[in-house]
């Protein structure tokens, strides 16, 4: 069954034969992760046998269309062409999820959200983002762990930190890497004024463990424990459970205090320092392959990709792919699929 292109079907057969046969043996149910091999052989069966049906019913209506320019039936014609849609649509789906084909793309992610200059404006447009992310991944069914969260000293947040699980997860969010700015009337000001307000958002892959290579020496570090505060609920506030982490040689910070447990704080801190740390390496080791092939390097982190104005008109415009919609309170209530997938589209186009 030859399909060509980004999709490989020996492979997902391959994939999948090895994933059953890891279930099926009678150590499997003692692992941690039985419940991530099984949903993901499941994803792959779903994926073959979808593509293959797929195939099946354009090889169909082929035959059908080769019938119908001998044999013309107006009502056949007719019923070929909304059946040609459906079809559309799923070669549609199916595009997208093979767009999603980078080495990390498969990797759970974590999200931090940071407030840019302007006090109480950014710290609530933070918020707005938080908001909006978290709408995101009820759409899609992911799994999130709240990390960290500290609240703005008058309205939002000074920044939050997310573990973010689910299929595909960094290859959909990995274009949300970025400065997002907002326009509009602040409820802040008592005059009413337009305000621009700017927050940055960072997404790093969460490596398979076997993958991050990194050692972190105990002089390289500095760890600080502190009383939780934030949403963590009354019994995270009353110890000394919160924990943050400065890794010297290339300033990293960072925290968590959602669990109860001080170990359990410095052990997804850690994984969470190694995991930005090695994304550093991997980002050095991209701009130095793309240096060498003459190609231009572009910083994504700090660089502005997304512009959200509510005054004095109605409009969200990603400057990347210069895809854009009049309907801000939609794109805010969690609906991204628009820029996310001209995103992916632009990106195997370049």
């Amino acid at each position: 069954m030859n399909y060509g292109g980004l999709f490989d079907p020996e492979k997902k057969e391959k994939q999948i034969q090895e994933l059953e046969e890891c279930i099926s043996s009678p150590s499997f149910w003692t692992r941690e992760d039985t419940n991530e091999i099984i949903a993901k052989c499941n994803s792959l069966k779903e994926e073959y046998e979808g593509v293959k049906k797929l195939k099946e019913e354009i090889t169909s209506h082929l035959e059908l269309a080769q019938y119908l320019k001998e044999e013309p039936d107006v009502e056949m014609s007719r019923s070929l062409e909304e059946e040609l849609s459906t079809v559309e649509k799923e070669v549609e789906k199916y595009h997208l999820q093979l767009l999603l084909n980078g080495p990390y793309d498969d990797c759970d992610v974590i999200l931090e959200i940071h407030p840019g200059a302007g006090g109480t404006e950014s710290c609530d447009w933070a918020n707005m983002l938080y908001r909006m992310y978290t709408r995101y991944f009820e759409k899609k069914n992911y799994k999130v762990e709240l990390i960290d969260y500290q609240d703005g000293e008058e309205a939002g947040i000074k920044s939050v930190s997310l573990l973010v699980h689910g299929e595909k997860c960094y290859g959909y969010l990995k274009s949300e890497k970025g400065v997002h700015r907002l326009i509009r009337i602040s409820p802040f000001d008592s005059n009413s004024r337009r305000h621009t307000s700017f927050a940055s958002v960072d997404i790093t892959p969460l490596y398979q463990e076997e993958d991050v290579n990194v050692e972190i020496k105990d002089t390289d570090i500095r760890i600080d424990v502190y009383r939780s505060s934030g949403k963590g609920g009354q019994g995270v506030n009353t110890t000394d459970s919160a924990v943050r982490i400065t890794h010297f040689p290339t300033g990293i910070v960072v925290t968590c205090q959602n669990e109860r447990s001080q170990i359990r704080n410095k052990e997804i801190a850690m994984t969470v320092l190694k995991n930005k740390i090695y994304q550093r390496e991997v980002e050095k080791r991209e701009q130095e392959l793309r240096a060498i092939k003459g190609e231009a390097t572009e910083i994504n982190f700090g660089s502005q990709i997304r512009t959200y104005t509510m005054h004095p008109y109605s409009l969200v415009k990603d400057h990347r792919t210069n895809e854009e919609t009049g309907n801000v309170q939609k794109v805010l209530d969690g609906d991204l699929d628009l820029f996310i997938e001209a995103y992916l589209k632009k990106g195997v186009e370049a």
